[in-house]
């Protein structure tokens, strides 16, 4: 049962803000996110039974998928599972083996990853909450589009239908996604339109109950974990062997940076190092409004 009015001091959601979201990437989506969207995705997560979480970027001209939502998705699905709600993480064929040996890497059972081949999942599993973090949603003119205006349709399983789905059965949905591209960008599209004009085609109109802009898509499953610790009182974020353990795991797989498009220890341009400090600057804030 949830609580009435948020679960998350207004001061901790700000230290996020600030951390995950200062436009590192120089993208200008982050700058759209504000404190209210962690402690309402906090809040809706904090109590859910059942919940799916869907990621899984295929980058068609490195034959692979990228770095960037694998290792968010894991994670944030580790948290829910070890606060005691059964979770599954959804991917599409192309994406599977590469999220399998993500969650393997990071403690999540593999045998919980799924290629999210049929939408009646939703009802033979009849999650109370899906959050989907660095996967893409459809344009205006039904296509999917990368961050390099190309249509990348034919390697896009179109899961962000689910998002619709979920509205239609009252399903509580999270959106996490640096583009502009992602499920539940559609949230923010006037404002994107005004920050990336070139871009517009490109834009997803997928919306969700709650849609988090994040500097990288990892760092915002981070730090919702990291929320979600505040509101359970232990630490359930990630660690810092975490990071090299699933990128060693991604690139074993041929996963790729989705900018360099080479199998790197490096997300979305990012080394190793930095998002690092990231998970440590996260483990931080927690510890500071520790009562």
């Amino acid at each position: 049962m949830k609580m009435d009015g948020y679960r998350l001091p207004s001061e901790f959601a700000e230290e996020l803000v600030k951390m995950v979201a200062a436009d590192r990437g120089k993208r200008g989506i982050s700058s759209l996110c504000r404190k209210v969207y962690w402690q309402k995705a906090a809040e809706g997560l904090a109590d859910v039974s059942r919940a799916a979480v869907v990621s899984g970027f295929f980058v068609p001209s490195a034959g692979a998928p990228e770095t960037d939502g694998p290792g968010g998705a894991v994670i944030l699905a580790r948290a829910l599972r070890k606060h005691g709600a059964e979770t599954e993480i959804w991917t599409d064929a192309l994406c599977l083996e590469a999220l399998k040996a993500c969650a393997s890497a990071a403690g999540f059972p593999e045998e919980k990853v799924f290629a999210a081949d049929r939408f009646d999942m939703l009802d033979s599993f009849a999650p109370d909450a899906v959050i989907f973090t660095e996967r893409l949603g459809r344009a205006a003119d039904g296509k999917f589009y990368n961050m390099r205006s190309e249509d990348i349709s034919a390697w896009t399983p179109s899961l962000d239908w689910f998002s619709v789905l979920c509205s239609r059965k009252g399903i509580f949905t999270v959106g996490i996604g640096d583009g502009g591209n992602e499920v539940g960008m559609g949230n923010f599209m006037s404002d994107i339109c005004d920050i990336r004009p070139d871009f517009r085609k490109c834009l997803s109109v997928i919306r969700t109950d709650v849609a988090i802009p994040a500097d990288v898509s990892n760092w915002g499953c981070y730090a919702l974990s990291t929320a979600l610790s505040h509101i359970w009182g232990y630490w359930c974020g990630p660690c810092r062997r975490d990071e090299r353990s699933m990128l060693e795991a991604l690139i074993g797989k041929n996963a790729v940076d989705g900018i360099s498009k080479r199998p790197e220890l490096t997300v979305d341009g990012f080394g190793i190092e930095a998002n690092e400090a990231v998970i440590a600057g996260l483990y931080e804030i927690w510890n500071k409004f520790r009562s």
